[in-house]
Order: structure tokens, then sequence, then C-alpha cells
């Protein structure tokens, strides 16, 4: 009887996380297309409000390695244009650990700069899903890396 009831008692205890898992992801999903829509419609605080205060964006130039402050300081200019990027993405893979409060992710984009690829990783604070490091890369065929 003792092996049933804690049996019971996992399967109980763990419905919710499994459940939560799919929740989570379509939640991420939806974060990160309203975060590339907030750059495309160059909406400064929306965009930076689903990023943490200590993100970190590292971008296609081997130099755009940017902290928060400094990666704001940088899009300012181009928010202030009305028109910052557009990413839309064609592909993603979302995984979250099983706390439920990291979860890291790729996307194939479409850009500006024609094919790209998104990674990273969010963070959960105060129940909700933050971008807390990102990555993007220039896609490169490997026929054309010698």
């Amino acid at each position: 009887m003792s092996r049933v009831l804690v049996f019971v008692l996992m399967v109980f205890f763990t419905l919710p996380l499994r459940a939560q898992r799919p929740q989570d992801k379509t939640e991420i999903g939806n974060i990160l297309d309203s975060w590339h829509k907030a750059a495309a419609s160059a909406e400064f605080d929306p965009y930076f409000n689903l990023m943490t205060s200590d993100a970190v964006f590292i971008g296609t130039d081997a130099s755009e390695n940017w902290q928060m402050e400094e990666f704001k300081a940088y899009a300012k200019p181009h928010f202030d244009k009305g028109k910052a990027w557009n990413f839309k993405a064609m592909e993603r893979n979302v995984y979250v650990n099983d706390e439920g409060d990291y979860a890291w992710f790729d996307e194939l984009l479409d850009t500006q700069m024609k094919l790209c690829r998104g990674s990273g990783v969010l963070r959960k604070e105060s129940g909700k899903w933050k971008i807390a490091h990102y990555v993007l890369s220039l896609v490169i065929p490997n026929e054309n890396v010698s």
C-alpha cells in the first residue's frame, strides 16, 4: 500500500510541472514575437521592458557584446527614427528547465540582413519571463566558409 501511495503522490506533484511546460513554451514564443514586433514598430519601452535589467545582447559584429545600458544607448537613435530592425521567426525551438525558472531557445529569422539565427536565455522574474541573453548570428552556408 505504501508503494502505491508514494507513486500516486509522485504523479500528483509532477503533473503541474509537466502541464506547465507547453504553456511556458507558448508564453515564451509570444514574448519573443512581441519583442521582435516592438523593434519593427520602434517601440523602445515595450522592447526593453521584455528584457531583464542585466540583459546582454550580442550582435553580429565581433564588437557587439552589449550590456543593457550600452545596448539601450546604441538602440535609442534607431528607435527614435521610427524603425529599428525587423526580425520574423520562421522556426523556433524552446526549452525550459525542470524548475521552470530558466528557458533557452534558438530561432531562424527572416531579417533585413537575409537569413539569421537568434538564440538566447530567458529568466522568470516575479512570475514573468524576460529575455536575459540574446545572440544574433548571420547564417552562412557551409560551402561559403573555407
